[in-house]
Formats: structure tokens, sequence, C-alpha cells
């Protein structure tokens, strides 16, 4: 009885182990197809010259050593990391607070929810273009507007080298920040009601709540998005090449841009625009790893 008890046990767990795969296989072949294939093919790719999507001739690291030894590889390079600082600057606190503050209202919850999320429906392209008119240089700039009602002369944004990051910034996180505002809404959810009753007769006030409560219970989640809005932000590429064209002067040029030129923008250099990619993606995981590495840390003390 026993022995056979043992091999009716290890047949179930051979058959919930094999139902478990073939669950996962349909994503296991998507993620396959659309992100393990074409990475290790730009990775092989980086490696040859290439004639346009063909490879011509082995050549191992002179893509990346000419590609990182041109002047607008650093320039996209300072400026990616620029992008990341202001958007953690400008656009990671804001999501927090959009959250914070529909969670505290009573009433209206629901429409504020949609109203912070509409931005997120609009098309990339429809936003820019959107925005460009916003900081429009002309006088009929609606900003140069505004700003002409106090007596101020229409200035040029667009053009000033270091306001155009902070200005793209601003676009993208008007855009993305009322989605991310929904994720952290969804993990206050999960806060037993009973910590804001103790809170309540404790006389605690809504920041006290919040900062008591509300902050140390996103906590995680907001290490999780931290890191996606950074591998988010090294992706930036349609605003600044849509709204400035890297300008003024490759103050806005971001490293997939660059990647974009090399590969479409005449050059056709699939060789030395996978190597971009392909530095971008070594960038993200070192990035990636780091936080994982402190973060398993502060598991470990917790």
């Amino acid at each position: 009885m026993s022995e056979k008890s043992n091999r009716g046990r290890l047949r179930g767990r051979t058959g919930e182990t094999l139902k478990s795969w073939l669950i996962m296989l349909p994503g296991l072949l998507l993620m396959t197809f659309f992100v393990w294939e074409p990475l290790l093919e730009s990775i092989r790719m980086s490696l040859y010259k290439t004639r346009n999507v063909e490879l011509v001739r082995f050549v191992g690291l002179d893509n990346f050593i000419s590609v990182m030894g041109k002047d607008d590889f650093t320039q996209a390079l300072m400026n990616t990391f620029s992008y990341t600082f202001w958007s953690l600057l400008i656009g990671f606190a804001l999501p927090i607070l959009l959250a914070l503050m529909i969670g505290e209202t009573r009433r209206g919850k629901g429409f504020f929810r949609t109203a912070v999320y509409l931005p997120n429906m609009l098309p990339g392209l429809a936003v820019i273009i959107l925005w460009s008119a916003f900081f429009s240089g002309e006088k009929s700039g609606v900003l140069n507007i505004l700003i002409g009602k106090l007596g101020i002369p229409p200035q040029s944004y667009l053009t000033k080298a270091h306001l155009v990051i902070p200005i793209l910034i601003v676009i993208a996180t008007w855009k993305g920040a009322g989605a991310t505002a929904l994720i952290y809404m969804a993990g206050m959810a999960g806060i037993n009601a009973e910590l804001y009753e103790a809170a309540a007769i404790d006389g605690a006030t809504v920041w006290q709540r919040m900062l008591h409560i509300l902050l140390p219970a996103i906590r995680k989640l907001a290490g999780t998005l931290l890191i996606l809005q950074i591998i988010s932000v090294f992706q930036i590429m349609y605003e600044p090449m849509v709204l400035t064209k890297g300008g003024p002067d490759n103050a806005s040029l971001s490293l997939m841009q660059l990647m974009w030129q090399y590969a479409f923008g005449g050059a056709m250099n699939y060789g030395k625009a996978s190597a971009v990619a392909v530095t971008v993606t070594l960038i993200l995981l070192v990035m990636t790893g780091i936080y994982s590495y402190f973060n398993r840390k502060e598991s470990d003390w917790d």
C-alpha cells in the first residue's frame, strides 16, 4: 500500500507539473518569439559589419568601439541619465501624491480615477502635438499667451538646452502618472481598514495617516515601480524625436533615438544600432541588479 501510495502521489505531482507547463507554454512561446529571439539576434548583429540586415563580416567589438568613441553617443548617454534624474524628481512622487489624495477623498473617487487615467488613453503622437502647441515659441503658443497676460515677452522654450529635457519629462509625466497612480491605489486597497480606524481614534491627522500607514504599506510597490520607471525612461525616443528632433545641438538626444538614427536615419547601419541597443540593455541590467541586491539586503534586515 505504501509503495502504491507513493507511486500515486508521484503520478499526481507529475500530472500537476505537466499541466503547469502546458498553461505557461503559450506565454513562453510568445516570450521566446518576441523578446528572447530579437535580443539574441541584436547581440549577434552588434558583432558584425552589416549591409542593411545582412551580416557581412564578423568584427567583434568594433561596432561598440566606433559608437562609443563618438561625441553624439556621449551626449546621448548623458542626456538619458538626465532624463532619468528629471523623471525621478518630477514624475516619481506625483503618482503617489495623486493616489494618496484620491484615497482620502470621500466623494467622487470614480470620477477622479477616470480623470487621472484619461491622458494615458491618448495616443503618444497626439500628446506630443498637443504639448507642442502649449510650448510653442510663437506668440500663439498657449504658454506664451498666458505669460503675456503678465507682461512677459514670448519665450522659445524648446530651443533652450537647459529647459528641453525637463519639458519632455513634464509631458511624459502628464501622460503616464495617472496609470501609475491607479497601481498605487490598488496597493493601498489591501491595507487593513482597522489601522485607519485605530489612527482616527488616536487623533491622527490625514498627513499622519499617510506618513505612518500608507507610505510604509506601499514601500515595496514603490521600489518595483521605481525600477520600472527607470527602464521606461531609458527607452524614451518618440518624444524628443518628434518634438525637438534631438535638439537643440543634441541637447535632448536619447540613446534610443541615437539607435534609431543608426538604423533608419539614413546610415542604415544595423550593426551599430544593435551595439547601442545592447549597451542600453547592459546598463539597465546593471541598474536592476544593483536595485535587486539592495532590495534583498533590506528584506534580510526586515
